[in-house]
């Protein structure tokens, strides 16, 4: 696959997925993807309210378009999944959204 093919979901906008859909959104075609409304119609309008990425990051991807609707996803051939990972009072991760 060339990079003109590369179609990059990024499922999940929160402070990995985000960046990681900005700086692959300067580059390639890519569709970020979450299932909370408020935060894409956020995102579309150029605000982060997590202040993870700043205006102008997001204004550089030109390539990147956000989305709730998961037929969006079907068009594209790379998918990274970024889910929550919150930590015990042990400091495991908990790993049962990946599961």
């Amino acid at each position: 696959m060339n990079a003109k093919d590369t179609r990059i979901a990024v499922i999940g906008l929160g402070y990995v997925g985000l960046p990681l859909a900005v700086e692959f959104g300067k580059r390639y075609l890519t569709t970020g993807f979450d299932i909370n409304r408020s935060r894409i119609a956020a995102l579309i309008s150029g605000h982060d309210s997590t202040l993870e990425v700043d205006t102008a990051a997001l204004e550089s991807a030109a390539h990147l378009s956000y989305t709730t609707d998961v037929d969006k996803l079907k068009t594209c051939n790379i998918y990274i999944v970024t889910i929550p990972t919150p930590i015990d009072i042990h400091k495991r991760p908990d790993l049962s959204p990946l599961e």
